[in-house]
């Protein structure tokens, strides 16, 4: 059985619902964003804030590349990795990819608090970024999934119940 991924925006559920099907499925849960901080050594705020998010974004793509080959993953993506489109080309080389989605104040409700995640703009308001980042992604988080998962008014079992019956 292939892997299993996890796109979508920030807050949409995939580190939870992530944990949950690992579980389930007795698999190793993989986290682009804690396998980053742990290559660089930094939290992803100061990565951002001393070397930009292109920087960032390269480490992203590094710890996609060292997915080839690997089996027996539930990946748990950051918001932004279907920004590459090699990134995109290799999470559907190594597993089946299922979009979390959830509406614009779902998302602001279940991120309001996180320091651990800087902002993607500079001047919008919360929710404002939000919106903007999503309209931009929205086309990429499309092309990328095998599989729409919405999480709206959903309990995290429930989605890794969605997710688990599409497997």
């Amino acid at each position: 059985m292939n892997n299993v991924v996890l796109i979508g925006y920030r807050g949409t559920g995939k580190s939870a619902v992530g944990r949950i099907l690992a579980s389930r499925l007795d698999r190793t849960l993989l986290s682009t964003d804690t396998e980053i901080v742990r290559l660089a050594g930094q939290t992803i705020p100061e990565i951002v804030e001393q070397h930009g998010w292109e920087s960032f974004r390269d480490l992203e793509s590094q710890i996609c590349q060292q997915l080839t080959g690997r089996q027996g993953l539930v990946v748990d993506t950051g918001g932004g990795i279907i920004l590459r489109p090699q990134n995109v080309a290799v999470l559907k080389q190594v597993g089946t990819v299922f979009w979390l989605t959830a509406s614009v104040e779902t998302i602001a409700t279940r991120i309001g608090g996180d320091t651990q995640r800087p902002s993607l703009t500079v001047v919008k308001s919360f929710i404002d970024e939000i919106q903007e980042v999503l309209r931009e992604r929205l086309p990429k988080y499309q092309s990328s999934a095998d599989h729409v998962i919405e999480t709206e008014g959903k309990s995290l079992r429930q989605v890794a119940d969605d997710i688990l019956a599409r497997l």
